[in-house]
């Protein structure tokens, strides 16, 4: 039987992850496992469609807490080390597939990925235990089966950045921008009549290249979803109090966190 359309929180912490090492504050040392954060990413699920969105580095702890053993696709955000670095552990995602296995990406992103795991890509990739990829490059609006993906273009320091937008028949439309500091207006026109925004909330204090809370709030003030969920968060956010303080409709992503599309 097809599975529910679904949203899946494999990641919701910055890239330190929670807790930090070494730090002993009131999140780092709380028992609570929403305050447990492991490096960003998400499983989109539709029908028999299962859509990663980025490899971080705690893909291995996240895939086996979920249960997920299939990938049809993997659809990267940007390069930066928390966001690919679990590229290795996509080996399982391959064992059981025929074809290579697809990976989304920037052209910028993918010249990263190339880069970084050249072994993958070497055309003496041949041993079937390898990963096998098949990059493809995202220069607008792509479909992967009946899911249509919109790229969402954002500023977050010098690399190129994409959010993404999920729209399919009888689900709800989803963005995903985990890492943002700046939206453009032209990407702010492809984010309307949204019913599920999750977007990036590192901390209250200002950061160069991520969103504060308020900054985060002022988006979805701006573009009135009907629900959004706050990720991409550090240490200085402790699970219960900061979605205390919190408007109506807008909540804090744990990880492990399943939305019923």
């Amino acid at each position: 039987m097809a599975a529910k359309p679904s949203f899946t929180f494999l990641g919701t912490g910055t890239s330190v992850g929670v807790p930090v090492i070494g730090c002993g504050c009131e999140v780092c040392v709380s028992k609570d496992p929403c305050n447990k954060r492991t490096r960003s990413s998400a499983l989109l699920r539709y029908g028999e469609l299962s859509l990663l969105i980025d490899s971080g580095p705690d893909l291995r702890e996240q895939s086996l807490r979920e249960g997920f053993k299939s990938l049809d696709a993997v659809i990267y955000t940007h390069e930066h080390v928390d966001h690919v670095v679990g590229f290795d552990e996509l080996r399982a995602f391959c064992w059981r597939r025929k074809d290579p296995l697809p990976l989304y990406a920037s052209r910028e992103t993918l010249a990263a990925l190339e880069r970084m795991f050249r072994w993958a890509f070497s055309n003496e990739n041949k041993y079937k235990g390898y990963v096998r990829p098949e990059a493809r490059v995202i220069e607008g609006p792509f479909e992967v089966g009946d899911v249509q993906i919109t790229p969402l273009p954002v500023e977050h320091g010098a690399v190129k950045v994409n959010g993404y937008r999920f729209d399919a028949p009888e689900m709800k439309s989803i963005v995903y921008m985990p890492d943002v500091k700046r939206i453009p207006e032209s990407t702010l026109e492809l984010m309307q009549e949204l019913d599920v925004l999750v977007i990036d909330a590192l901390r209250d204090q200002e950061h160069a290249t991520h969103f504060t809370t308020a900054e985060a709030l002022g988006i979805i003030d701006l573009l009135q979803p009907k629900q959004a969920w706050l990720t991409h968060l550090s240490h200085e956010n402790e699970h219960t109090k900061l979605e205390q303080g919190l408007p109506k409709g807008v909540l804090v992503a744990h990880d492990g966190l399943v939305l019923d599309l």
